[in-house]
């Protein structure tokens, strides 16, 4: 008999080519339905609530497998973590789940961190983990000009030029902008996000902190409806994803 397991899965971006399983390069997909293979000797495909780039992190990426083998979720989890300890990849625990359950299509919300660390030294330990910036920012500019984002909207501005999208409208529901010792961190929810848009916001967002553009105008960006008018991409190494929420009651809490 199929059961459909969730995993909730935590990696560093830094040495793969992104989630999607790839013929040549390394992948958190790959390395994972690698490790499954072994694990259990099937060769099933492993479904993501939200695809990764490469060099972007997951404190709680969550993604849905179907297997035939009779396991439990305690060696299911253990199985793979034996498996990818050559990785830095973790399966921070797998659910049962019912059988119609699909980790991108039931996402109520998604939850992304990122990490910008001001010092004029380069990070050591936290290397490929943060987008290193020199000089000071204003977080406070930074957050009033965030609010103009919050609420639905055309989000062509903040959008990757091949995103494949149907539509560039989105609802954010929050994006805030805040202090953590040497490191602003923005963090952003909403139900779901267009290619780079978070990326794309704070990179405009960073010319906000550093006196470039006025808070007023990322409203003006956002109306333009224009890519070229957005600031630049911000580094995949300061992007985290999360964590997702999910209506049914077995979901991982956000």
């Amino acid at each position: 008999m199929i059961k459909r397991f969730k995993l909730l899965i935590e990696y560093d971006g830094t040495p793969f080519m992104g989630w999607q399983r790839q013929e040549r390069d390394p992948t958190i997909q790959g390395e994972i339905e690698k490790a499954i293979t072994k694990f259990c000797g099937e060769t099933p495909t492993l479904h993501v609530c939200g695809r990764t780039d490469a060099g972007v992190h997951a404190l709680g990426q969550v993604a849905h497998v179907d297997l035939m083998k009779p396991t439990d979720t305690y060696r299911l989890r253990q199985g793979l973590n034996f498996y990818l300890k050559d990785w830095p990849i973790t399966i921070l625990d797998a659910i049962e789940t019912h059988e119609t359950f699909d980790a991108r299509r039931d996402a109520k919300r998604r939850i992304y961190l990122y990490r910008i660390m001001v010092r004029s030294t380069p990070p050591a330990l936290l290397q490929n983990r943060v987008w290193h910036v020199r000089s000071p920012l204003d977080v406070q500019a930074m957050h009033t000009a965030a609010q103009h984002l919050i609420g639905k909207h055309d989000f062509t501005s903040f959008r990757a030029a091949h995103c494949q999208a149907t539509s560039p409208i989105r609802t954010l529901d929050s994006l805030s902008v805040s202090q953590v010792g040497d490191e602003i961190h923005v963090v952003a929810k909403a139900p779901s996000f267009l290619y780079h848009q978070v990326r794309n916001m704070v990179g405009s967002l960073k010319k906000i902190g550093d006196g470039t553009w006025a808070p007023e105008f990322l409203k003006e960006t956002l109306e333009l409806k224009d890519r070229t008018k957005a600031g630049p991409t911000a580094p995949a190494c300061g992007l985290y994803f999360v964590s997702v929420a999910y209506s049914e009651p077995n979901s991982h809490p956000v």
